[in-house]
């Protein structure tokens, strides 16, 4: 690139371009184009500022903590048991009261379980055999209950038993009851207390009314959510289950707290909503639907050996699950969604334009307006001060214009000449020799072309893109020199 192209790239630099607008009279484009404009107006106003609150910046780093108790009794008696009355501690795991907590509701017991020798349990695959070698001593039983010991135990003249193990024994009892053992635990209560915070905004709160006598007779209820005391039944009811039925093999129930502030309001109107469901698989009847694990509780007889009583428990899993946001008022997410704003109605106009000029049935009409080829042409003959009609030559250099007849003498009548004369006076006195000068001085004439007929006496009109100011104060003193000239012929 040239030193001239250097040069106009960097005064393009200070050019300023402005748009050109285009008014369609097109009735359907203009319904579009308000239509469009309602639609993102309705858009930004109703959803995004009304429904989403865009408007507020918000804190979503929710701190909590969650603090349980359960209350109730039951009774129940059983061949393995006998009578017994169940109290939290023993139906409760674990006892500390965490967001995570099992009420149990059925029970399998096999007592009196001491460590020895006994056969493997019949409905675990890797503890079938036929022969001796089929029980490796020493072999752990896969998913089974003890270590082989290299017999194979077989029950009268039948010709398939189970390896012997050594194990805590008797081996766990398989049958479950036809019923639930806790089936009185429906009416249990579950107390949940829930504190929350929002550390960008400072904002704590509860979700508990702290008056004694309130909590003591409450129950919650969708209109008394400061109350956070449930019956059991009524959240299995919540969640979509049966108690009966989840009792029997146990599940898994989440109760959801959501906390949705809106801080530009009243503290008052920050309320906590319950929200209940089950999550494990109870629409299928598979190994993965209900809950259940062991425990054991440890014995020693006068003569100081252990024994213990094993329970597989059944019960209902409680996963308080507490979520939430907070938001408040501030300005740069409010600048942000309005200028989001704007640009969609620029995108609008934009839908609007393609509509225009490449759909339409006129689209070539419209397509030539909007868009205008603008070039440098030549100026008019009157703006460079050239007489219309006349060679650019011939009002400067008299030798280079067309022959043209002497002025008549005294007391002749003016023919065709002077009534030229008249029409070079008219306009010599509409234009005064000062103003032309400037026109002259303004505008500089186009090149013409370099023909051998084109020039005159003295060559004036091959070098008149070339004239400088003094050769222009000559013609036009050479002008008002025939002007006085006709003027005096005229008198």
């Amino acid at each position: 690139m040239g030193q001239a192209g250097w040069k106009g790239f960097c005064l393009s630099l200070f050019d300023y371009k402005t748009e050109k607008y285009v008014v369609a009279k097109n009735k359907k484009v203009g319904l579009l184009y308000r239509l469009l404009q309602l639609s993102i107006l309705l858009y930004l106003v109703v959803w995004v500022f009304v429904v989403k609150k865009s408007y507020q910046d918000v804190d979503t780093s929710l701190q909590s903590a969650v603090v349980t108790k359960v209350k109730g009794v039951a009774y129940t008696n059983t061949s393995e048991l006998g009578e017994r009355l169940w109290d939290v501690a023993d139906y409760v795991i674990p006892p500390q009261g965490d967001n995570v907590f099992v009420v149990i509701t059925n029970l399998i017991v096999t007592t009196n379980q001491r460590q020895g020798t006994c056969a493997e349990y019949e409905g675990v695959p890797d503890g079938l055999c036929s022969q001796d070698y089929d029980c490796h001593a020493g072999e752990s039983v896969i998913a089974g209950n003890g270590v082989k010991t290299g017999r194979c135990l077989r029950v009268g003249n039948s010709t398939r038993g189970t390896c012997e193990i050594f194990a805590w024994c008797p081996v766990e009892t398989q049958s479950l009851p036809t019923e639930p053992l806790l089936k009185g635990a429906e009416d249990f209560t579950i107390y949940i207390k829930n504190f929350i915070r929002f550390p960008k905004f400072n904002f704590s709160k509860a979700n508990v009314q702290e008056d004694k006598n309130f909590l003591k007779s409450c129950r919650f209820s969708p209109k008394n959510l400061y109350c956070p005391i449930f019956r059991l039944g009524s959240v299995i009811r919540w969640a979509g289950s049966n108690f009966q039925d989840i009792a029997m093999k146990g599940g898994v129930i989440a109760i959801n707290i959501e906390w949705d502030c809106d801080l530009d309001k009243a503290a008052s109107e920050c309320n906590p909503h319950y929200y209940f469901s089950r999550l494990d698989n109870n629409h299928v009847k598979s190994v993965s639907s209900g809950y259940n694990f062991r425990f054991a509780r440890y014995y020693r007889d006068s003569a100081g050996v252990e024994f213990r009583t094993l329970i597989k428990a059944y019960g209902i899993r409680f996963d308080v699950i507490v979520n939430g946001k907070a938001g408040k008022f501030s300005i740069i997410p409010t600048i942000i969604n309005l200028g989001s704003g704007v640009a969609l109605m620029g995108a609008g106009a934009f839908f609007c334009d393609l509509v225009l000029i490449y759909i339409i049935k006129k689209r070539e009409f419209y397509r030539d307006k909007k868009y205008e080829e603008v070039s440098r042409s030549l100026k008019p003959a009157r703006q460079r001060g050239v007489r219309p009609g006349r060679s650019p030559c011939c009002w400067r250099n008299e030798g280079s214009c067309p022959s043209r007849p002497a002025p008549p003498v005294s007391g002749e009548a003016p023919t065709g000449q002077g009534r030229e004369g008249s029409t070079l006076e008219a306009e010599a006195k509409a234009a005064e020799p000062g103003q032309l000068e400037e026109e002259l001085l303004e505008e500089q004439p186009q090149a013409l072309p370099s023909r051998s007929h084109w020039k005159g006496n003295g060559s004036v009109c091959s070098q008149f893109p070339e004239l400088a100011r003094s050769g222009l104060l000559k013609n036009v003193k050479v002008n008002a020199e025939q002007l006085q000239t006709l003027q005096t012929v005229e008198t």
